[in-house]
């Protein structure tokens, strides 16, 4: 079998969420990887040093170059002409494209899976991640997107992949890129791949209060910043830094829940972290069901005390 799997990337470097899925595609068969941007071709020869991997498609071109997925769909439908299963992670962008690549193609998506269990068997999580559903594909072609924190990342060198330069329809015509605003993290790790993770809820009032409890803590700590929906809803911190079913999946080593109360929403996006710490006023609040230490404090006088004692 050969599979396909989508690079993520900024046009510069290769985004850590690729590597997860190599993994899950090398479990497959044969491993190639597409490359779509604009003036991507360094992020090609970093793709081409991954190990396990044995070509790389390269589309470079103008179209392609802020991964809209009305243009890079048609794109990846035309490679599948010589691959048997299409793998994207399931971030924000991943989960754009693969559906549609699905519809072109006339299949059923497998989405989020948690492990490969045969050539087009897998399991998956379902009702909030309290159950785990096996299931096997009968499409010819398969579209699926994978959990990064499930697998292991693949080796970032050590392979020597051929470099293939290929085209598609170019601009599809059916959206625009009209600007995007950046969350600045500083030098804080991205939230997906952090080995720690600071979140705040919406106890935490505003967006300035925000900022004075939750961000020294995680810079003190070297740590990712993370929010409940609640406090991404409120308006406290942007989109991009929800955990949860709708937001982004975590697995860090230390998850510190501040002020949240663990809405089953929430624990689906961190409930696998290798430890869970909680601070909350409420000691029945259901994140202590999943904390493993848990402190039944005032967040506004327990974080100073933390954060001034590290």
């Amino acid at each position: 079998m050969k599979t396909l799997v989508w690079v993520e990337h900024d046009n510069a470097a290769m985004s850590d969420a690729t590597l997860a899925v190599v993994t899950a595609a090398s479990r497959l068969g044969e491993v190639h990887l597409l490359v779509a941007g604009s003036g991507c071709r360094a992020v090609a020869e970093e793709a081409a040093k991954v190990a396990g991997v044995g070509k790389v498609h390269l589309a470079d071109d103008a179209a392609y170059a802020n991964a809209l997925a009305e243009n890079i769909a048609p794109l990846v439908v035309d490679l599948m002409g010589h691959h048997d299963a299409f793998l994207a992670p399931a971030t924000t962008t991943g989960k754009n494209i693969a559906p549609r690549v699905a519809a072109l193609l006339d299949v059923m998506q497998i989405s989020d899976i948690l492990s490969v269990e045969g050539d087009k068997t897998f399991t998956r999580p379902i009702y909030a991640g309290n159950a785990i559903a096996t299931v096997e594909s009968t499409d010819e072609k398969l579209v699926i997107t994978v959990r990064g924190t499930s697998f292991e990342k693949a080796g970032a060198e050590g392979g020597s992949a051929e470099i293939e330069d290929v085209s598609g329809a170019g601009d599809s015509g059916l959206s625009s890129f009209v600007g995007a605003e950046i969350a600045e993290g500083g030098d804080r790790p991205e939230l997906t791949s952090a080995n720690i993770v600071v979140s705040g809820g919406r106890a935490l009032k505003d967006a300035e209060t925000f900022e004075q409890y939750i961000m020294p803590l995680a810079d003190k700590l070297g740590a990712g910043v993370g929010a409940s929906r609640a406090a991404v809803d409120a308006g406290y911190v942007p989109n991009d830094y929800q955990v949860g079913q709708t937001g982004k999946i975590v697995a860090p080593e230390v998850y510190i829940a501040i002020g949240i109360s663990g809405a089953i929403q929430h624990l689906a996006g961190m409930k696998d972290s290798k430890t869970i710490i909680a601070i909350n006023k409420d000691e029945d609040a259901p994140i202590f069901q999943v904390a493993d230490i848990g402190l039944v404090a005032d967040l506004f006088k327990a974080v100073p005390e933390l954060t001034d004692k590290l």
